[in-house]
This record gives structure tokens, sequence and C-alpha cells, in this order.
């Protein structure tokens, strides 16, 4: 499921709150966790007091870890150190939070984490897998501090291929909470390829830059698609609602590289040693790619019949407004991902469509359930070990526990999102607005257009005909509901 990033601001104090409190209500209605039980919040302190680096750890503090996220975030399930190679290529150290160093198997806080399943994100608030005392203290990469992790060593040839792998449990110690902007910054000041700066910043924006581009070129060789879903800014400002699509930054996408190869190494892994969990994800139907065609022609972005969809959704502008919300509505191409389990037998299904490879999730076990277990999978077979009994029996259970969890997040998603689309067009009820049909019901009497401005995807009353430019009334808004209605004009 690809998760798009919503964000309520604005000087209009009252409208923020009104969104807030729907946002509210939606939670309550759809039973999404609250506070973690009393049990469970002393059980994560207890660990987080007495739980940690222990023995038999790797040793790298040495190492120059920092961290790369959104501004402010303080749930850090990664880390990098960068370098490059005597003779060309990379290495690059990557760190993920050693989550299971704090859980006991089938405990009371790993039993609140299946049930949970991942971190659920609203407008407003995210309600965490983890209680804060473990995934934004105790077990988070924070700097300054000593953190177990789980860390995967990579040499990288000079095209980004992987040359080698290790995969260590050790104690590190990150020197560094970085966000993207910082990190597109330093990047932007040095662009010389090859750049060596003094400033640490800057050496790891240039590394980062060097490796992610290197990357993204591997990904177009084997056929993969990527989907850097802008943010959507709901702006209330003297009692109206508009939304702000921002961009992601190349920083972003660069640092997402990264987190792809780690998957892909932990699927290889797995499949060589006849265990794991892969991540899976079929490709598009027809119906779906020629509906997003449809509404990138609303959006009168040129789209060649023959272009791959990988190649086009690579090649749009994030400066470009129509191509900003082209991005917004791809997200429709990358459902029906689901996770497959496999123990002695070859997976029925191997591999994920937009990775174009075998893809397993391990790199935030912070925030997602299933990647505690892959991580432990991986580490099993990369030292040559025997995975955890614990882990084999709870694999056939997970996919639906995290299809579980990927129904409740897509339906808070969606219907925060009906919310705030009734927001921004709450005060145009009897406006005319161009559109261009989408999608035609069942009945043959409805369906979906796509208004032109704002780049918004509305249910519409009457006779429509896939592909058709139009002129529609908004004839009703109820933001409680979130729901617009919509005839044909004219």
């Amino acid at each position: 499921m690809v998760r798009r990033s919503i964000r309520v601001r604005g000087d209009d104090a009252a409208s923020v709150a009104a969104l807030t409190r729907r946002f509210g209500r939606i939670r309550d209605d759809l039973g999404v966790p609250a506070a973690f039980p009393g049990p469970v919040v002393d059980a994560a302190a207890e660990a987080a007091a007495t739980a940690g680096a222990g023995g038999g750890r790797a040793d790298l503090r040495d190492v120059p870890f920092a961290t790369v996220d959104p501004v402010g975030s303080t749930d850090l399930d990664q880390a990098m150190a960068l370098s490059r190679r005597d003779g060309g290529g990379w290495h690059v150290d990557y760190a993920i939070a050693d989550v299971p160093a704090f859980l006991v198997p089938c405990g009371l806080v790993d039993a609140e984490a299946r049930r949970r399943g991942q971190t659920l994100y609203a407008p407003d608030r995210r309600t965490p897998l983890h209680p804060e005392v473990l995934s934004e203290d105790a077990a988070s990469l924070l700097p300054d501090v000593d953190r177990p992790a789980f860390v995967w060593r990579f040499d990288l040839a000079a095209d980004g291929a992987v040359e080698h792998l290790d995969l260590v449990r050790a104690v590190v110690r990150s020197r560094a909470r970085l966000d993207y902007g910082q990190v597109q910054t330093a990047a932007d000041a040095h662009p010389d390829a090859g750049a060596t700066p003094d400033d640490e910043v800057a050496a790891l924006a240039v590394l980062l830059r060097e490796i992610g581009t290197a990357r993204q070129a591997q990904e177009r060789a084997r056929g993969g698609a990527s989907l850097p879903l802008p943010e959507q800014d709901v702006v209330a400002q003297d009692g109206r609602y508009r939304v702000v699509l921002r961009p992601a930054l190349p920083s972003e996408d660069w640092n997402a590289q990264l987190s792809l190869m780690t998957g892909m190494a932990a699927a290889d892994l797995m499949l060589r040693a006849g265990v794991g969990l892969l991540r899976t994800l079929p490709a598009p139907e027809a119906h779906a790619v020629q509906r997003y065609r449809r509404q990138v022609a609303a959006l009168g972005v040129p789209w060649a019949r023959d272009e791959p969809y990988g190649e086009f959704l690579r090649r749009l502008d994030r400066d470009v407004p129509a191509h900003l919300a082209a991005m917004h509505e791809a997200g429709a191409l990358f459902r029906g991902a689901g996770y497959t389990p496999f123990d002695g037998t070859e997976p029925p299904v191997r591999t994920h469509a937009a990775v174009a490879a075998p893809y397993a999730h391990v790199t935030a076990p912070l925030r997602r359930l299933v990647d505690r277990f892959g991580l432990l999978v991986s580490h099993a077979v990369a030292s040559g070990g025997e995975v955890p009994g614990w882990v084999r029996e709870a694999l056939p259970a997970l996919p639906e526990a995290m299809a579980a969890s990927d129904r409740l997040s897509g339906e808070l998603e969606r219907r925060c999102v009906d919310v705030v689309e009734a927001a921004v067009l709450a005060d145009r009820v009897g406006q005319v607005f161009d559109a261009v049909a989408v999608d035609v019901g069942k009945d043959g009497a409805s369906g979906k257009v796509q208004l032109l401005d704002p780049a918004v995807l509305v249910r519409a009353q009457g006779a429509l005909t896939v592909g058709t430019a139009l002129k529609v009334r908004l004839d009703a808004v109820d933001v409680e509901a979130g729901s617009v209605r919509v005839v044909p004009v004219g």
C-alpha cells in the first residue's frame, strides 16, 4: 500500500481544530487503537531499562552513523555511514534499529504489536506500533547514545551493484540526526561529481547522492518503478481550506534506494535459505493502467502509448503542479501488495512488480511488525545460524495480521482524504468546474470525474462517457461525512 502524507496547518486555529476533531471521530469510528494498556507500557518501560546492546555484539560505535528523516522525527529506524572504496564504488553501513533486543517473544509488548500491525498515520497524529518509551527513545537510533542495531554492510561497485554483503548485530552510536532538507541543501551546495567536502553533513549528502543515483540507474535497468508521492498540506486560512502539494526531495529518493537495496538483499538471503517472508506485488491490471491514463490525460500530462508506466512516473517533473497531481493519483497502480511466507518450499510468488525483483520488509521495525521477523531471519541466514523456532512459527500468521492492519490504515487514509477534499470544496457549492470522466459506475448513471482545479477526484451523478471532458456543478458538500456531490452541466 502506498501511503499518502497529509498535514493540516495554517493560521486559522478554529478551522484546524474543526478538521482535527473530525479526524478523531474517524479514528473512533474505525476502532483505531488509542493509548497502550498499562501493563504493556510497564513492560516496555522495564525492557527499555534492562534490555539493549547486551554482549556478543560487534562494536561499531566508531563508525560515523547519521540518521536522515523528516523534520522532528524521533522514531528513527535507520542510520547510515557512507564512504568511497579505493578503486571505485562505495561502502555502505546501514544500521536498522534492533527492536527484537527489547521484546520478549510472545510477551505483552510483542502481543500488542501483533495486534496493531503497524504505525497508523492521520493528518493530525500517528498511532504508534510500540510504546513511545521504545519507539521514540530506547530502541530509536537517536544521536549520541549507544543503541543495538542490525548493521547491513554493503560493498558496491562503481555502477551501484552489490558486490559483497555482511549482516551483523552490533552496538552503534549515531553522530547526528539530519532531515531531508538539510541533506538536500548540502548536496545542492556541492554539485560536482566526486566532490569531497570537509563538512560532515555535506560529505554524507554528496555520497548519498552518488549512491542513490547509481541505485536509481540499477532500478531503471531492471524495469522497476518508484512513486515518491507528494505531501499534501491542507492550509486553513480565513475559514477556508486549500491543498498545497509538496514534492518529495531528491534526497528522499536517494535515501529510499538504500532501503530498497537492503530489502532486496534480505529477500535474496531468505530465498537461498528457503525460509522467510517476501513482500510481493502483482503487475498493475490493464484496467487500472487505463484508468490512470485517463486521469493523466485529464491533467494534461503527455504519456506516449508505448511508454511503460515506470518510465512515465520517473520523468514526471516535481515542479509542475499537474505532474505532482499525476504522481498523487498513481497510487492505484501499486495496489494488491501482500506478504508471502515460505519455509522449506518454493514461494508461489517471488517478485515485487514495482521493485522488479524479490523484496522483503526489514528496514522499519519500529513502525511495521513484519520487519522485526524479517531481520531475525536475515541475520540467522547471514550468520549461518538457525532461524529461531518462534520466528518460524509466526511467519504463516503474519500476512493476515498485516493485511488487517493495512485495511485499517487504508480506510483511515481514505476517510481522512474524503474529509480533506470536502473541506477544500466546502465554500464553492454552486460553482462549475472543468473535469474529465475517468470511471463509470455499473449502474451507468454515476461515476467518477477528475476536477482539473483543484485536482480532486469526486463522484458524479449522471450519465458519463469515460475520457470525455465536461463541466460539472458542485451541488452539495458535507464535510462531516466527507462527501461531495457534483452533476454534469451543459
